[in-house]
C-alpha cells in the first residue's frame, strides 16, 4: 500500500511538471562545473539525470589538459561534457586544432562553449572567439554543435555595437558551414531585462537557441562577489536592495524568481533551458534543477 501510494504521489507531481513551463525549462537545464572538481564527477550520477550537460569552465592558468580529462571523467559517469574553449589562450591555431582533435576522440565531445576568454592579452592568434570559429578547426575537428556567450546586460570592456557585429559573423559563418549555433547567456538578476534581450534577437532576425544562465543557490554575499567580479551589471542591484546585515548577506538565494518570470515567455522566444551557475555548491544546485524539473519548487511568495 505504501509503495501504491507512493508511486500515486510520483505520477502526480510528473503531472504537475509537465504543464508547468519552468519545470520544462530545468528538465533542459545545463551545469557548470571546474576542472577543481574532477574529483566529485563521480557523484555527479546521483545528482543530475544521465546525458545532462555539464559544461567544463576553462580557468585561467589552468593547463587545457585538465578540461580533457575532466570531461573524459564526464563521459564516464554517463554525463554530456561541454568543455569551455577560451580563445585567447591557445598559443596557435594548430594548439586549438589539436585540443579539439582530443576532445572528439578521448571523451567524444560534441559540444563545446566557446569564449574569448577573460586575458587582457591573446596568447596567440585568437584575440577574440569569432576569430576561433573563423578558422575552421571546428568543423574540420567534426565538433558541429557549437555555443557563443551572450550579455544581456551588455560588457564592460565590448560596445553594444560590437558585440552585434560579432554574433552576426559568427552566425553567418555557423550558417554558411554546417554548424549548429546556440547562446548561452551570462548570469543577470533580472528577468525582464533577459527578456527584452531575447527579444530584441528575434527582432533582428536572429533565431538561434538560447540558453538562459541563472545563478545556482548561494549566499547574498556570494552572488554579489561573482556579480562584481564577472561585470554583472545593473540587476545586481536587485541583491544589494534593502538594509545591509550580515544575516541578510548569509542567507541563501536561488534562481527561482528569475525562472519563474522567464518561464511563461520562454517557448515563444524560443529559450530552450536554463544555464546553471553553480557558483555556490554544485549539489545544491543540481538538486534545485531536480526540484524544478519535477514541480517540487516552493510555490512563489505573493507580493
Amino acid at each position: 500500500m505504501a509503495n501504491e501510494q507512493a508511486s500515486i504521489e510520483a505520477h502526480s507531481v510528473a503531472g504537475a511538471a509537465a504543464g508547468d513551463p519552468l519545470a520544462a525549462l530545468a528538465r533542459a537545464a545545463s551545469i557548470e562545473t571546474s576542472t577543481r572538481n574532477v574529483a566529485d564527477v563521480a557523484g555527479y550520477p546521483a545528482l543530475l539525470a544521465p546525458g545532462t550537460d555539464v559544461h567544463v569552465t576553462f580557468l585561467a592558468g589552468m593547463p587545457y589538459h585538465h578540461v580533457l580529462s575532466t570531461a573524459v571523467r564526464l563521459r564516464q559517469a554517463g554525463l554530456n561534457p561541454v568543455p569551455h574553449l577560451a580563445a585567447r589562450r591557445f598559443a596557435s591555431a594548430a594548439a586549438l586544432a589539436d585540443f579539439v582533435a582530443r576532445l572528439r576522440s578521448e571523451p567524444d565531445v560534441r559540444k563545446v562553449l566557446l569564449i574569448a576568454g577573460d586575458s587582457e592579452s591573446a596568447a596567440g592568434p585568437f584575440a577574440s572567439s569569432v576569430e576561433a570559429l573563423e578558422s575552421g578547426v571546428f568543423e574540420a575537428g567534426g565538433i558541429r554543435q557549437v555555443s557563443v556567450a551572450g550579455h544581456p546586460e551588455g560588457h564592460r570592456r565590448i560596445p553594444a555595437q560590437a558585440l552585434d557585429d560579432a554574433l552576426d559573423r559568427k552566425l553567418a559563418y555557423a550558417r554558411a558551414h554546417g554548424i549548429e549555433l546556440a547562446i548561452v547567456t551570462q548570469f543577470c538578476f533580472d528577468a525582464q531585462r533577459v527578456l527584452d534581450w531575447v527579444e530584441r534577437l528575434r527582432q533582428r532576425g536572429i533565431d538561434a537557441p538560447v540558453r538562459v544562465g541563472v545563478a545556482g543557490p548561494a549566499s547574498v554575499r556570494t552572488l554579489l562577489a561573482y556579480g562584481v567580479r564577472c561585470g554583472i551589471g545593473a540587476s545586481i542591484r536587485a541583491l544589494g536592495a534593502g538594509p545591509v546585515s550580515l544575516p541578510r548577506l548569509l542567507a541563501h538565494q536561488g534562481p527561482d524568481r528569475i525562472a519563474r518570470a522567464i518561464a511563461p515567455r520562454a517557448a515563444a522566444l524560443g529559450i530552450t533551458g536554463l544555464h546553471v551557475f553553480a557558483l555556490g555548491d554544485f549539489a545544491e544546485s543540481a538538486r534545485w534543477i531536480a526540484d524544478a524539473a519535477a514541480g517540487r519548487l516552493a510555490p512563489a511568495a505573493a507580493g
